[in-house]
């Protein structure tokens, strides 16, 4: 059988080929049609869009810092400054053996040691070019590198602005210190108007007018290749420079408004030279506007160390100190107020008809309730004898406030207390105040998870009548009760008195603040309570006689003890025998000159022993330099 041979189909080859060409000829010319009209669409419809695009691709905004507002204090003496500083600063990409540079930092006392791996991490966190902080230098310090600068590529120094405090730690508590922005602080800030900043108010009247100090960032724009780098910065070549491409704009920064306090530096001094070698806390508070004149927090600490870039080695050694340095005890402070709380519970008895201040009560050492065999001891073991509620006030006579708290009742001490801003932050303009407590059966339910615990017993009444138990208070809720106490109003304290606008240098004045006004009292027993105020500092017994003796000007006081740990029914108080933590701690309370307050202070010494030594002390030599020494030494 012949085999049959299929011959090529040339036509229908060359059909399918000219199909697929014409296929393919359209496809382009499709597609050139939209690529031709694209780049109509960008070079000629939307030229001026994609132009600001392109400009926005080589033109980086550098922003600008703007300069810190200056504090000053009531007389005009500077607190805080901004002084020229040098930072030592890297550039990664010019740097050939990181670790071994910031070895040889550390070997020239630039660098501390402990800090490498956080260095190491911050130059890496960086772009290649860009310039890192690693540390402030000092100008001994500066002086140094520039000596050896030679010797570390990518290495360099630069002029900057650093925090002083001329006066160091004097003003650690109250004007507080610098430090790095935080994540929190990132959630609560216009992170637009930080973008040249590092640095935020930590603590004190820095972190309270953070806002009013910063003022507002500026910004210049800088010319910059594809990866990111300066190729022209306008600082570099004047702005009408005929070589600078484009319109690069600056815009400078407007500096932060300047500060002025309440404090008096010079009091400030003097309560701190009064604390000197002791723990505790004082506070003077200006009665008839709440401005505070001295804030002091013993021991303290020096801001400075802070501005400057404080190590963690550094900040682990302050925070470790038994002493509690950064602790600010002026405003979280919490103490018993002993027998400070007297005047105010006699006070309230008068007004509340509860008792006859000329009415004797036999003091013989001890109190018993009705019925009960327990005895709450006098300070003075064998009494005080007949006493009415002037030598009441006058000795301390702690028999008498037993009394007398149980006849008014915990509610009545509770509510009188609370009038003078016990029990509540008094709400000054600096953060850091914390609440102090006034008992009462409520707050017993509230503060106890227990039952058997919440229930309120007649011998909590008893001791609350002396300032003891659950009573405590800060020695600014002291001061500012005694300011009130001394001019009849309450104030709410405060720090700033004005601003000074950078713009326009105009002082702008901020008013006191005055609170609920206090419930309508008898003249007669204001007079009462201020009379035996003032016989705590001029009766032959009154207990701060020494302390006050010949003083120019009236005071009238009242000092205080307050227990550390609890005694046994039987147990005597051994100074000597106890740990020098755990003795009473001395408290004084003070307003003066007697008939014209112009000053209120409240003195806490942890573990100074009776409110007639070293407390009473420090407030003599605090008053005599508001209202009587020369030169405030």
């Amino acid at each position: 059988m012949r085999r049959q041979i299929q011959i090529r189909d040339r036509w229908k080859e060359q059909r399918l080929v000219t199909s697929r060409l014409l296929f393919t000829s359209v496809l382009v010319l499709a597609m050139s049609s939209v690529l031709v009209w694209r780049l109509f669409q960008i070079q000629v419809s939307h030229h001026e869009v994609f132009a600001e695009l392109a400009q926005g691709n080589r033109v980086r905004i550098e922003p600008l810092a703007p300069t810190r507002g200056l504090i000053f204090d009531r007389n005009g003496q500077l607190l805080a400054e901004n002084l020229p500083a040098w930072e030592l600063v890297a550039i990664p990409e010019e740097i050939t053996d990181l670790p071994a540079s910031l070895q040889a930092l550390e070997a020239l006392e630039l660098l501390d040691p402990a800090e490498r791996g956080n260095l190491v991490d911050a130059v890496n966190s960086h772009r290649r070019f860009e310039r890192v902080v690693l540390a402030n230098l000092t100008e001994a310090q500066a002086a140094r590198f520039s000596a050896r600068r030679h010797r570390f590529s990518g290495i360099d120094i630069r002029e900057g602005l650093i925090r002083h405090y001329p006066y160091g730690d004097l003003t650690g508590h109250s004007i507080g210190y610098m430090g790095s922005i935080s994540a929190a602080d990132m959630q609560r800030i216009d992170r637009a108007n930080y973008a040249a900043t590092a640095l935020i108010g930590i603590s004190g009247v820095e972190r309270s007018y953070q806002d009013e100090l910063h003022g507002t960032v500026g910004f210049r724009q800088q010319l910059v290749n594809a990866q990111g780098r300066v190729l022209v910065d306008p600082a570099s070549i004047g702005a009408s420079s005929d070589s600078m491409p484009g319109n690069l704009d600056t815009r400078w920064p407007t500096p932060g408004d300047n500060l002025v306090v309440s404090l008096d530096i010079q009091l400030q001094l003097a309560a701190q030279r009064a604390m000197e070698g002791l723990r505790g806390a004082v506070v003077a508070i200006e009665p008839a506007t709440g401005d505070v004149l001295a804030l002091v927090s013993t021991p303290a600490f020096d801001p400075n160390r802070f501005a400057s870039g404080l190590s963690h080695s550094g900040y682990r050694e302050i925070e470790t100190d038994p002493d509690k340095p950064l602790f600010n005890r002026a405003l979280a402070g919490r103490y018993p107020p002993g027998s400070t709380v007297k005047p105010f519970l006699g006070l309230a008895a008068m007004n509340l008809n509860a008792l006859n201040p000329d009415d004797p009560t036999f003091c013989g050492g001890h109190y018993s309730l009705p019925g009960q065999t327990h005895q709450y001891r006098d300070w003075r073991r064998e009494g005080h004898g007949l006493v009415d509620l002037h030598r009441a006030v006058v000795e301390s006579c702690d028999v008498y406030f037993y009394r007398l708290a149980v006849d008014i009742g915990i509610d009545a001490i509770d509510s009188s207390l609370r009038i003078f801003g016990f029990g509540d932050r008094t709400g000054i303009d600096i953060g850091g105040e914390i609440r102090g407590v006034v008992p009462s059966r409520t707050w017993k339910r509230n503060n106890f998870s227990r039952r058997e615990d919440q229930t309120w017993f007649p011998g909590e009444t008893v001791i609350s009548g002396i300032g003891q138990g659950y009573t405590t208070a800060t020695p600014l809720q002291l001061a500012h009760a005694t300011a009130a106490l001394a001019s009849g109003a309450r104030f709410r304290p405060r720090m700033a008195v004005a601003l000074q606008t950078a713009d326009s240098g105009d002082v702008v004045t901020i008013d006191p603040v005055r609170l609920d006004s206090l419930p309508e009292i008898d003249p007669r027993h204001w007079q009462r309570i201020r009379e035996a105020m003032i016989g705590v500092t001029e009766d032959p017994s009154g207990t701060a006689l020494l302390a006050m003796l010949q003083t120019p000007y009236r005071v009238a006081g009242k000092t205080g003890t307050a227990q550390v740990i609890s005694l046994a029914q039987d147990e005597e108080y051994d100074e000597e025998a106890l740990d020098e933590r755990l003795r009473d701690h001395g408290l004084f309370i003070a307003f003066a000159p007697a008939d014209n307050p112009t000053i209120a202070v409240a003195v806490v010494v942890e573990n100074g022993g009776s409110g007639s030594g070293l407390p009473a002390q420090a407030a003599r030599r605090i008053l005599d330099a508001w209202l009587a020494a020369e030169d405030y030494g």
